[in-house]
């Protein structure tokens, strides 16, 4: 049964990961023993090879050069040819007494293996017994059915410093950047995730193809680390250029479709005023005018979803509710993501109602034009239009409830200070949503400016009590 290990850590630099995995591309159905190098900005895929690593310069054994090295030119036996004719005539002995009917599979193999890189074909006299040894041993290593021998007429043997020795060494492949790098564990053309597997895109679009593990717990610890590393350099780059709380790659779950959900790649960027949604990353200044959508921070609610929840019974997903009813429901792939894009909207949205103070939106009430504000250090008012002269108001700490008709009508109930009795205000907006949301951002902000632990525990759930929507 295959297996991973990790090599001493004292062959790598400080902080680099290594391991053992199996890669499988998906477009020729191979699958290869790869080791992967994982850096604080590149993971490293790592091919088996063979290398001359005396006698001569450390250099790597190609194809066209073994069978260079494969050349008759001496009249002294050839290894390589000498097995390969065995093979042949065990071949035909099969063939010959298989019966009438034969079935014969042929496989198109995409790099040849190791062995077949050994410089065999010069197995000549003038080589050594030790030498001879060393090519026995690299073609048993390679688990190849050596039954049979060959011996060379004795000669005068050169000295063994100069005769070449060869070695399987792990060879680099692959270099993939992980600034803004993204990981899926889906299946090609599917919704459906990969068991203990996953892959590698780079922002240029080149893929690690499929890194499959053997348990799942080794393949959520790389899942991890990469994640991590995606994470940190992306940060990074966004805190030294823009004031930028969190970005990165998430899954967005397509509407629309009731047989299957669908799914799409989608950039999520909190940056300023805005949840900005891209379906590439932003790299030069002019490309963050390229939102596909913009929403505004105070205006935006998020969730998360509880396992099982959703259709398609995905884990680690939250919804992002916008303007006017709508929402897009997304997912990552660790618990540790969806963490971190709790907190980052909970920082972003206190940010933004700290930067702006007060919010105001026109509303209807008996058929009078209104306009009804949020202030940050007052709390509710609503003010004739025309006149600016205030109408009502109440702080924060006032409001016990509301309900609204999912539409464009909202109740909201205040306690009275000196009598404590409840209060109706009935209200109307052209955009209910928005303002309901708003009112969650600024209860949420001077909730976190009282309490310091506000955001670590969840509490945008409790604090949105007195804000119930019909939806």
């Amino acid at each position: 049964m295959w297996c991973s290990f990790r090599p001493a850590c004292l062959f790598f630099p400080l902080g680099t990961k290594t391991g053992l995995a199996l890669l499988y591309d998906e477009h020729t159905s191979n699958t290869y023993d790869v080791r992967l190098k994982l850096t604080k900005e590149l993971l490293i895929i790592q091919k088996q090879d063979v290398v001359c690593v005396s006698g001569g310069s450390s250099t790597q054994l190609g194809v066209k050069e073994s069978f260079k090295c494969s050349s008759s030119a001496s009249s002294h036996p050839d290894v390589r040819r000498m097995f390969y004719l065995f093979y042949i005539s065990a071949q035909v002995h099969l063939l010959r007494t298989a019966g009438d009917e034969v079935t014969i599979t042929v496989r198109y193999l995409r790099e040849a293996p190791a062995f077949l890189k050994l410089p065999l074909g010069r197995f000549a006299s003038h080589r050594s017994s030790a030498t001879k040894a060393h090519y026995v041993s690299a073609l048993a290593s390679h688990s190849l059915p050596l039954i049979y021998s060959v011996q060379a007429p004795s000669s005068p043997s050169s000295p063994s410093a100069n005769e070449p020795k060869y070695e399987k060494r792990w060879l680099d492949a692959v270099s993939l950047p992980l600034f803004m790098a993204r990981i899926s564990r889906r299946k090609a053309a599917t919704d459906k995730l990969r068991s203990n597997s996953f892959e590698v895109i780079a922002l240029d679009g080149v893929c690690t193809h499929v890194l499959q593990f053997c348990t799942a717990a080794e393949s959520t610890d790389w899942l991890q680390a990469i994640s991590t590393n995606i994470n940190d350099l992306t940060q990074e780059n966004a805190s030294r250029n823009l004031p930028i709380v969190h970005m990165g790659w998430v899954c967005e779950h397509l509407q629309g479709r009731e047989v299957e959900p669908l799914h799409s790649c989608s950039f999520l960027a909190l940056r300023g005023s805005s949840l900005l949604v891209f379906r590439s990353p932003p790299i030069l200044a002019s490309d963050w005018a390229q939102a596909e959508a913009s929403f505004h921070l105070c205006e935006v609610l998020f969730k998360v979803h509880k396992d099982g929840e959703l259709r398609d019974s995905e884990p680690f997903c939250f919804s992002v509710l916008v303007g006017h009813g709508q929402s897009f429901c997304c997912s990552v792939e660790l618990g540790s993501e969806l963490v971190l894009w709790e907190k980052a909207f909970q920082r972003a949205v206190f940010m933004e109602v700290q930067r702006v103070r007060s919010k105001s939106y026109m509303c209807s009430s008996q058929g009078k034009i209104l306009c009804f504000t949020l202030d940050f250090e007052s709390g509710f008012s609503c003010s004739d239009s025309i006149s600016k002269k205030t109408i009502w108001k109440y702080k924060f700490s006032q409001l016990k409830g509301s309900s609204d008709d999912g539409k464009t009508r909202v109740k909201l109930l205040f306690q009275n200070s000196e009598n404590k009795q409840i209060e109706m205000k009935e209200l109307e907006f052209a955009n209910l949503t928005a303002v309901l949301h708003c009112i969650h951002s600024f209860i949420a902000a001077k909730v976190a400016t009282v309490d310091p632990v506000f955001g670590k525990t969840g509490e945008t759930e409790t604090s949105s009590c007195k804000i119930n929507q019909t939806r």
